[in-house]
């Protein structure tokens, strides 16, 4: 009962890499079904994001959980296998704990302590959920590392010390669409104040009301999408103070909904839904696109992009298109269209490889963090390796009655005429005597257990009593249960 953790991300991979390893819902759903349908692998989990796709798998056995894992990702996104031991990691039992808390905390995002993350590990365990793959050692694992995120944001000012993904995101187009304009224009988070529209509630993105230069003042703004990254997009830059806020999504109600939402809550801005099919030609009215979709296939090409600009009227600055999806919205060749300017996944990257402002989630909050992580794996640990040794304990209880039945069964083919208060009494002393030598012997496995290396104990345990080793790993293996979020 092992945890395997297995990636790609910003920090690992290049961006075109990460674009071909994304996949939609349904095909992760089928990807881990097929990972959890392996001999080698009990329950999976996967956490993908616009800057990383991992694999998390409950395993008995290292080398054939792996083979298994990595063949499945390389034949269900194309990377070969070559990629894959180039640019992914491997985390095995605690160092894939601590992975995993790391990133919850936003320890491990491209922009470091973005608040995110929370919910988008939260959708992980619920398509696992729905999916059938997650059992309760995932699940359990999973919901700590909620409350280890939790934590990190409510013990320090990790999130207040720093960005996420679109503010980030938004400070470098600004300062494609007004030169110069630093840390005067920065852009604030919204607060989640208008959510209609989202996949869900965005308090985990952006909960805290800060206060907000208006950066986009006459800023005209088309977002594409209507998920959580969008509608918080939108919220920042109506807040931010531009002047109207075009939202384009497939499922038109979504995108009317959010519409309405912001025009209700940042009067006298206007927002207003645009059909997605007319989305290409909506460009020509925008200043700023934010496109986050969850697409598979480009939204805008370099020639619905160059028709766009060809339609609108003379400018006097550039259009930005900020791409915030993986796979990626706008075509990159629209990076080479004159009037256009391209801010993608990769260029955030190299801005918060070189310190742009609140993308280092703030240095004294870091370490502290990582103390928590530190803390909550120590614990972990230490409650699993309780939990390993308890089938064995169950199962040595289990013999030690067994015994005593077939002594009592014994005794009454010996005493048959044995009244029935005399035998009570004999059974109420034999079973106080099995429970006396049981008790300090188990209580004191489980305290030794929770220490490192305390897995040899139940081992010592089933050699000593010469258990069945089939005993405790019948009893080890429930049912998978999904719990409720933290």
């Amino acid at each position: 009962m092992s945890v395997l953790a297995v990636g790609l991300s910003h920090r690992s991979s290049p961006v075109a890499l990460l674009e071909r390893a994304a996949l939609s819902g349904e095909e992760r759903l089928k990807l881990m079904s097929e990972m959890a349908a392996s001999p080698a692998v009990g329950e999976v989990l996967m956490v993908s994001t616009c800057n990383r796709t991992e694999v998390y798998a409950e395993v008995d056995r290292f080398h054939p959980a792996l083979n298994a894992i990595t063949s499945l990702l390389s034949e269900r996104t194309g990377v070969s296998m070559g990629e894959l031991t180039e640019h992914a990691y491997v985390h095995y039992e605690e160092r894939a704990v601590q992975h995993l808390f790391s990133v919850a905390c936003g320890l491990d995002s491209m922009v470091v302590g973005e608040g995110q993350i929370l919910g988008q590990v939260r959708n992980a365990l619920k398509d696992a959920q729905h999916g059938g793959t997650l059992g309760r050692v995932l699940n359990d694992l999973g919901q700590r590392a909620l409350r280890v995120g939790k934590r990190a944001h409510t013990e320090t000012h990790l999130d207040h010390a720093g960005a996420d993904m679109v503010t980030l995101g938004l400070e470098v187009a600004l300062e494609r669409l007004r030169p110069g304009a630093g840390a005067a224009g920065a852009v604030a988070a919204a607060p989640a104040s208008c959510p209609a529209g989202a996949a869900g509630p965005l308090a985990d993105e952006a909960d805290a009301a800060v206060p907000e230069p208006q950066a986009l003042t006459g800023v005209r703004v088309l977002v594409l999408g209507a998920g959580s990254m969008s509608a918080l997009a939108a919220n920042t830059v109506a807040r931010q103070g531009a002047t109207s806020v075009a939202v384009a999504n497939r499922t038109a109600e979504r995108a009317e909904r959010l519409a309405e939402c912001l025009t209700e809550a940042y009067e006298p801005m206007v927002g207003r839904a645009v059909p997605f099919d007319r989305a290409a030609s909506a460009v020509a009215d925008a200043d700023l696109v934010i496109s986050c979709t969850g697409a598979q296939g480009l939204v805008l090409t370099a020639e619905d992009v160059r028709a766009a600009l060809e339609a609108a009227p003379r400018r006097t600055r550039p259009v930005v298109f900020l791409d915030l999806a993986l796979p990626r919205d706008v075509d990159e060749a629209v990076r080479d269209l004159p009037g256009a300017e391209l801010v993608d996944i990769e260029d955030l990257r190299r801005a918060a490889a070189e310190g742009a402002p609140g993308a280092d989630g703030g240095s004294g909050a870091v370490p502290v963090v990582r103390r928590i992580v530190e803390e909550e794996v120590a614990e972990y640990e230490a409650v699993r390796r309780a939990d390993l040794v308890a089938p064995t304990v169950v199962a040595l209880r289990a013999k030690a009655n067994e015994v005593l039945e077939g002594e009592l069964s014994r005794l009454e083919g010996r005493l048959p005429d044995l009244g029935d208060r005399e035998r009570e009494e004999i059974t109420r002393a034999m079973r106080r005597v099995v429970d006396k030598l049981m008790h300090q012997p188990t209580v004191r496995v489980k305290e030794l257990a929770a220490r490192p290396g305390g897995d040899a104990y139940g081992d010592a345990l089933r050699e000593l009593f010469g258990l069945d080793p089939a005993a405790p790993d019948a009893v080890r293996r429930p049912e998978p249960v999904a719990g409720e979020d933290a």
